[in-house]
Formats: C-alpha cells, sequence, structure tokens
C-alpha cells in the first residue's frame, strides 16, 4: 500500500499478521490456561524471537483478534500466542 503525501515525500506501509511465516493463534476458545504455547513479546516483534511457557491468564477478551490472543505466562510474561504446543 503506497500513500502519496505530497510531492516532496512518499510512505509505503506494509502489513502482515504472521511473523516469520508463521499464522498467529486466532481463536480465544483453543487457548485455555495451562497449556504450553509459544508467544511473542512486545519487544521482540521486530525480531520474531518466540518464548515459550505455560498459560496462566488469558488477557484478551474477544473470541479472535488477527494478531493472536493475549495471554500472560506462569513466569508472569505477556504476549500474543503464535503456536500451540
Amino acid at each position: 500500500m503506497v500513500f502519496k503525501l505530497d510531492t516532496q515525500c512518499e510512505c509505503t506501509i506494509s502489513y502482515s499478521a504472521s511473523i516469520n511465516g508463521m499464522q498467529p493463534n486466532q481463536q480465544r476458545s483453543q487457548i485455555k490456561p495451562g497449556i504450553r504455547v509459544k508467544i511473542i513479546l512486545k519487544q521482540d516483534q521486530r525480531s520474531g524471537n518466540l518464548t515459550e511457557g505455560t498459560v496462566k491468564a488469558i488477557l484478551t477478551r474477544s473470541s479472535n483478534h488477527p494478531h493472536g490472543i493475549k495471554v500472560r505466562l506462569t513466569d508472569g510474561k505477556v504476549g500474543r500466542v503464535q503456536t500451540i504446543m
């Protein structure tokens, strides 16, 4: 998607819901406390590094989310689920 802001500036915006070719787990119904998951932390979104852990709480209230369901792991880390182990 390309937006022309004026004759001197051109801004390109790209967006992908997947990180490193993986589709995030977008359905809240598939995630339960106690399951093992891989999440992406906010600070790791650019690098794509995943963190593995056990779900303590589900933080996303809606039934789905395009970037993945946000969860809190038992170690206190918060991120969006990318894969279920």
